[in-house]
């Protein structure tokens, strides 16, 4: 019975001591294995960059740059082109990759932050895919300050935004100079102040009626300018409305904002305060969803009906923007370019298929 027992707990031995063996070998197959430390692609590759270029751990700046200068002028390309090739190989190609390894181990340690990343890999070479990240993290960085990069854009977008608007003014100006309305008033404006009765002119300062016809024009044009008031689009272009000076004054408008509604809140919300004209032109706006520009652009007569209909309030809103709609599919109706497309549409539009008899 003894002998018995004696077995059986021999068994229980073994087989604890077979799982806690099996076990240690598993965890240890698992267990990532050490990278080493010179990696190819990553650097100077399995080469070690402070012994291409022949100088210790320790070496500072000067002695590094001094000693790439040496290995330069050696294993330059230019000088070993068209001599003959050494029982090794060929002497040129060999120069031209000694040269390329040598100019990147300098490239490596010449550089404070590369070169700490680099001492890194070679005392923790089992950070392998730490040692990748910060390589190319390096390498892929762009070589001049964001911040420049986005100052320079912005300028650039604000520049050619300036531009644009005022181009379009001038298409403005110019269109209105040829429609009789406005060219009658301001003939008549330029005539009553004297700027187109002059005196005609004699002797060498004569001048041509070329000349005198681009005086007149740009007389009416000029009147036009103080005299129209032009909205939307083709307005005046304002220096602050440009794109870097709406970000440099976001939080001047921002705070503005929230003042403003702190105030709409308390006056309208909490004391019951009734709307003026300016804050119904608003809510009307916002019911529209048309921007501020686009607003402005709007005859006073139009603003006037607003007022009149009361279109602040949502229900009167509701039923202005039906009566506008129905009134649009009339007129659509009664289009005959419209009445051309639809039949166009019908007879030979887009899902339709058609044989042409030759």
């Amino acid at each position: 019975m003894r002998g018995a027992r004696a077995d059986m707990a021999a068994a229980l031995c073994g087989g604890a001591r077979g799982r806690l063996l099996w076990w240690l070998l598993a965890a240890a197959a698992l267990a990532p294995r050490p990278a080493r430390a010179l990696i190819e692609g990553l650097y100077c590759g399995r080469q070690v960059c402070y012994d291409v270029l022949g100088v210790s751990r320790a070496a500072g700046k000067a002695e590094i740059a001094r000693a790439y200068r040496q290995l330069a002028r050696q294993y330059h390309p230019d000088r070993h082109r068209g001599e003959p090739a050494g029982p090794g190989g060929e002497t040129l190609q060999t120069a031209h990759e000694k040269f390329l390894l040598i100019a990147t181990a300098y490239e490596t340690l010449k550089d404070e932050e590369t070169r700490k990343d680099y001492d890194y890999m070679l005392d923790h070479p089992e950070e392998y895919y730490s040692h990748y990240y910060h390589y190319y993290s390096r390498r892929l960085a762009p070589k001049v300050d964001v911040r420049i990069v986005i100052l320079v854009t912005v300028c650039a977008i604000s520049v050619f935004q300036f531009f644009s608007w005022w181009s379009s003014y001038n298409e403005a100006i110019n269109y209105l100079a040829t429609v009789p309305k406005y060219r009658i008033q301001a003939s008549e404006i330029a005539k009553q102040q004297g700027l187109l009765n002059r005196a005609k002119e004699k002797g060498k300062n004569r001048r041509s009626k070329e000349e005198i016809r681009e005086e007149e024009e740009e007389i009416i044009k000029d009147i036009i300018k103080n005299k129209i008031d032009i909205k939307g689009g083709y307005q005046k272009p304002k220096i602050y409305d440009i794109l870097l000076f709406q970000i440099l004054l976001a939080p001047f408008y921002l705070c503005k904002y929230i003042a403003w509604y702190c105030w709409w809140i308390y006056c309208f919300n909490i004391k019951g305060r009734e709307y003026g004209e300016e804050e119904k032109l608003y809510i009307i706006r916002r019911y529209m969803k048309m921007s501020q520009s686009q607003f402005a652009s709007l005859e006073d007569n139009q603003k006037e009906t607003f007022l009149e209909r009361q279109l602040w309030i949502r229900e009167n809103y509701e039923v202005y923007k039906q009566e506008q709609e129905e009134e649009l599919k009339k007129k659509m109706a009664m289009d005959p370019r419209w009445k051309r497309y639809r039949r166009w549409m019908r007879n030979e539009g887009p899902g339709r298929l058609t044989f042409i008899d030759d």
